[in-house]
């Protein structure tokens, strides 16, 4: 087996590790020599890859490469993998077997608390999140034309060790911002390692929810993280008067909360379902620095 991950950042190197087992080959791209130095030393075989051009090295490992994850954000030029291999996808990696593309629970758009299930229609509001629908679309589309499993993650927010509540009560940047019946969604990027796995061992395609069990408001989740280092947190803030960067604004814009029982139905267990049981895991653990 060899799994190649594009764009093997924080939940890239996530889904290296879950897959890391004697005889499996792993490979990552990155966008500087310096990463591709870290990456090493988690023992993922790197390349630098801008999303532009393909050196000799990288075009040769996609060649033995029989799972692909595709974790680079597409842009305004669309997806950065679908444009170089164009339809030759085939050609570039002709023993490739599975294919999962990380996506966003933006894609949804807002649903003003509703429920949300892999059924829902699409209503993305952001532009980064029209571009994920449209890359999610022709990654499903390469599935279908070159009979290939393709397996689309739709990831709520992304936390785990080194990127957390505590951290950020720690660097002193947590802030507890109160906005009537706003809830998120979360999910531990140990998660997102397992259920690609799951998939990839179950040889499965189509789109899953990765997502924890129990949307709530974000400012809870900074109280929770609070006691447990037994500090006081930070004082509430309307979220009206906050100031706040567009781009944070924009997450707030959005309100739904994701089911993950599509997932669960086909026997997948989520080691870590809720933020209570997770955030005092990483505290007690030590974990939370990374």
């Amino acid at each position: 087996m060899h799994v190649m991950i594009f764009g093997c950042g924080y939940s890239g190197t996530a889904i290296a590790k879950a897959f890391a087992s004697p005889g499996v080959r792993i490979t990552g791209t990155t966008r500087s020599a310096e990463k591709a130095a870290l990456l090493a030393k988690e023992g993922i075989e790197a390349f630098v890859f801008d999303g532009e051009t393909l050196d000799p090295a990288l075009a040769e490992a996609m060649a033995s490469a029989t799972h692909l994850v595709q974790s680079i954000a597409p842009g305004k030029s669309g997806d950065p993998l679908l444009r170089l291999a164009q339809l030759n996808l085939k050609a570039l990696m002709p023993k490739l077997e599975w294919v999962c593309y990380l996506s966003t629970v933006g894609v949804y758009g807002d649903h003003k608390g509703a429920w949300v299930s892999e059924q829902t229609s699409l209503h993305p509001v952001a532009d980064r999140s029209v571009e994920r629908v449209e890359a999610e679309d022709g990654w499903l589309r390469v599935g279908i034309r070159l009979d290939l499993p393709v397996s689309v993650l739709r990831l709520s927010g992304i936390y785990g060790p080194g990127r957390n509540a505590f951290c950020n009560l720690d660097k002193g940047t947590a802030r507890r911002l109160i906005k009537a019946n706003q809830v998120f969604n979360r999910i531990r990027v140990e998660d997102i390692g397992a259920c690609a796995r799951f998939l990839s061992e179950h040889r499965l395609g189509g789109i899953y929810n990765v997502t924890d069990d129990e949307p709530a408001p974000p400012q809870d989740v900074i109280a929770e993280a609070a006691r447990l280092m037994g500090i006081e947190p930070p004082p509430e803030q309307p979220f009206e008067t906050a100031e706040l960067s567009p781009m944070a604004r924009s997450f707030y814009g959005e309100n739904k909360r994701v089911s993950n029982a599509k997932l669960r139905a086909l026997g997948f267990a989520f080691r870590y379902p809720e933020y209570r049981m997770s955030l005092a895991e990483l505290w007690s653990s030590g974990r939370w620095q990374g």
